[in-house]
């Protein structure tokens, strides 16, 4: 794999920011931004070996900036919802910033994605990779301890995207971080992806309330629109009166993996027919957040988005959201001398 660095462009406050663009013997190409550690662009050929981007982004920094989608940024310190921003460790509460009405989301209003990385290019596994490292201190969102922590994205030659996620502390905390891109697997300015395929390894899901908290459940896929244990046209059922749908206007729900943190275990496979393009998932974590792409078009009370409703969709791979406050999800504590791991692969066939 190479790497190659040149200047990308400059925050509103000053401060240079740089693209490192990785690229592999077979023609995929990714380039990351070290401004929220953000995934820009993955062009990868179709089945006549045309190269097109296949994740959603913006051509400049300020656009990152500004937007409220996380398009490509790693998510942390926790992604997802916490319900009343509050999470509680030994019996200790912790107020945690609300920036999504009465709860937290994504690690509050300065989450990972919005702060700048150091970067490096390191050794890994036999091959360069992409280091970027942050230290989110005490504090930091309403958190607790201060977390170093690194990410490493890495190109293989069989057209696999590798995320790892590692993390340190100095007080006990949580952390569940993500890599929140949106994918058409079609052409980022393809339009739809509703006629894309979907299959996920899970036969259960984590429903929601009409304020988008999990209720603590673990419910069964099998005959509801929820159900992609076989490969299934996203758009067959988005228009179903199914509550759990009605509630977020389309999916964004997580879905219980079968795979137990393997990485061997396939977790979800993505196909867009009239591209050839076929993406699998694997990772370490218990859960994947599919959401559809339902508000991609509304970006902020003053801007209006550059992409359509369902121009993209995310596969975020992560423990099930407001896990903290739930006794039977799994945990996202992190203690006093333990590290933080978590591996995800976009591969791509």
């Amino acid at each position: 794999m190479r790497i190659t660095k040149r200047f990308y462009d400059k925050t509103s406050k000053g401060i240079p920011i740089d693209i490192y663009i990785l690229s592999n013997s077979k023609g995929m190409v990714a380039e990351v931004i070290n401004f929220g550690a953000t995934l820009v662009s993955l062009k990868v050929p179709d089945k006549k070996g045309r190269l097109d981007d296949v994740v959603l982004g913006y051509d400049n920094l300020a656009d990152y900036e500004k937007s409220q989608h996380c398009f490509g940024g790693i998510i942390g310190r926790c992604a997802n919802i916490i319900g009343g921003a509050t999470i509680e460790i030994d019996d200790v509460k912790y107020k945690l910033d609300k920036n999504e009405g009465e709860n937290h989301l994504n690690g509050g209003f300065v989450g990972f994605h919005k702060v700048v990385w150091n970067a490096e290019v390191v050794w890994n596994n036999g091959q360069d990779a992409l280091a970027l490292t942050y230290t989110s201190e005490d504090g930091e969102g309403g958190y607790p301890g201060k977390l170093d922590v690194t990410v490493i994205y890495s190109l293989t030659d069989n057209n696999e995207l590798v995320i790892s996620y590692h993390g340190t502390l100095d007080k006990d905390t949580i952390v569940n971080m993500t890599n929140q891109s949106y994918f058409n697997l079609a052409g980022r300015s393809s339009g739809s992806i509703l006629k894309h395929k979907l299959w996920i390894n899970g036969d259960k899901f984590i429903p929601i309330n009409s304020n988008k908290i999990p209720t603590g459940e673990i419910q069964d896929v099998i005959g509801t629109p929820m159900d992609f244990t076989s490969p299934k046209a996203i758009g067959r059922d988005l228009e179903s009166d199914f509550e759990q749908i009605a509630i977020t206007k389309g999916y964004n729900h997580t879905w219980v993996l079968n795979t137990y943190g393997s990485l061997s275990e396939k977790a979800a496979e993505l196909v867009d027919e009239s591209s050839g393009r076929v993406m699998e998932v694997y990772t370490t974590k218990p859960g994947v957040q599919f959401g559809s792409g339902n508000f991609i078009d509304d970006d902020s009370r003053d801007r209006k988005s550059q992409y359509s409703k369902y121009s993209g969709l995310c596969l975020a791979t992560q423990f099930f959201p407001d896990a903290v406050n739930n006794k039977n999800f799994p945990c996202p504590i992190l203690r006093v001398g333990e590290e933080y791991k978590h591996t995800i692969i976009y591969k791509f066939i």
